[in-house]
């Protein structure tokens, strides 16, 4: 194998593979990239056996070949040369020697065909969705997943699809976000999948250009995303995301208006002297009154009044903190509506008109 590539096009690519490679694993081969060179094509596989990241470069005045390299040995040497020079490959005896300008580097490989197999089941759903309505989605969602719970299913994003109707869950069974779209061409697809945490992030960064289209394609038990000449893969949670359908069937309270950037700041400010582990706060409402109070076990304590519009009767709740911080900063509106249970069991955060997005938080026990 032997080619030269220009720095600027094989770094980009090689940073995004990086990223899906453990530190850690399980078979020494997974630390390596794979690149494989045919047909004026040089295509670059990274994976950990649940998610994959495959690039795709067109390459001329090649001798064809396949290896696989250290990762993040290649990384650093590519990263560390100057800007916009032209890096010479060559394969010799199983070591690579790299080559720019008057630096040279011997790096040891293993063989290709050793490299393990991504399985792919045959992916029979298509549809197509702008990057930039797919990323809002995941925004809107990914900070309310679970991180290594047992309930393992709660550790990725649930995406629905109905027909035109997309639909994004995130919950980590203390709070949930909902997001709602519609896709713009009718897919007959009928479907839940859970994609898992790992996928959902390394998926979240490569949706850089808005404007691109993206091919989705999935199976029960793969998904695989299509951008540019990037294609990525990843085994999705083979389980059943929990109904949560009932917590919508209850009597609420009225509504509770209130100024997002205002609620905001008085939160953080209070926030201050909560307890550190569990970040509780207490929303004390009576009229157009929120009291949010705190204290912590070396009995400092702190509290701030801010305007609301609340037309039911006087009610109190704890919740924690920075729950009810990360539902906020999601919202788009300057506006605020929270919406508690009669039997205090949940609270709601939304938007004012749009109804996109949802956020449910459960209240804690001060």
């Amino acid at each position: 194998m032997k080619f030269i590539i220009n720095r600027e096009l094989l770094l980009t690519p090689l940073q995004q593979i990086v990223n899906v490679i453990e530190k850690k694993q399980t078979m020494p081969i997974l630390a390596n990239v794979l690149f494989q060179l045919q047909n004026n094509q040089l295509t670059l596989t990274g994976t950990d056996l649940e998610v994959q990241i495959v690039a795709k470069l067109a390459l001329d005045n090649e001798v064809e070949g396949s290896i696989t390299i250290p990762a993040r040995k290649l990384l650093d040497i590519c990263r560390l040369l100057p800007s916009a020079v032209d890096i010479k490959f060559e394969l010799s005896d199983n070591k690579l020697k790299i080559q720019s300008g008057r630096s040279r580097f011997v790096v040891s490989t293993l063989p290709a065909d050793d490299y393990p197999n991504f399985e792919m089941s045959s992916m029979d759903c298509h549809f197509s969705i702008q990057a930039g309505q797919l990323k809002k989605a995941l925004d809107k969602t990914t900070f309310c997943m679970a991180n290594q719970d047992i309930r393992y299913y709660l550790n990725g994003i649930m995406l629905n699809i109905f027909n035109q109707q997309l639909k994004l869950v995130g919950s980590d069974g203390h709070r949930l976000a909902i997001y709602e779209d519609r896709i713009a061409q009718e897919t007959g697809i009928e479907l839940r999948i859970i994609i898992p945490r790992k996928g959902v992030l390394e998926l979240a960064r490569l949706l850089d250009n808005e404007e691109q289209e993206l091919q989705v394609d999935f199976s029960r038990n793969n998904i695989r995303v299509v951008i540019g000449n990037l294609i990525f893969s990843a085994k999705l949670v083979d389980s059943k995301y929990p109904d949560f359908s009932k917590v919508f069937e209850q009597d609420f309270y009225s509504p509770i208006h209130v100024q997002k950037q205002l609620l905001k700041d008085a939160l953080t400010r209070v926030a201050i002297l909560s307890n550190e582990k569990f970040k509780g706060v207490e929303f004390s409402i009576d009229g157009g009154n929120l009291k949010i109070s705190t204290n912590n076990p070396e009995h400092e304590e702190a509290d701030e009044e801010i305007f609301i519009e609340y037309q039911g009767q006087p009610l109190s709740i704890a919740f924690n903190s920075q729950y009810i911080l990360d539902a906020v900063a999601n919202l788009d509106s300057e506006l605020a509506v929270l919406t508690i249970a009669e039997n205090s069991s949940c609270c709601f955060i939304e938007e004012p008109n749009e109804q996109e997005y949802k956020f449910i938080v459960m209240p804690m026990r001060l």
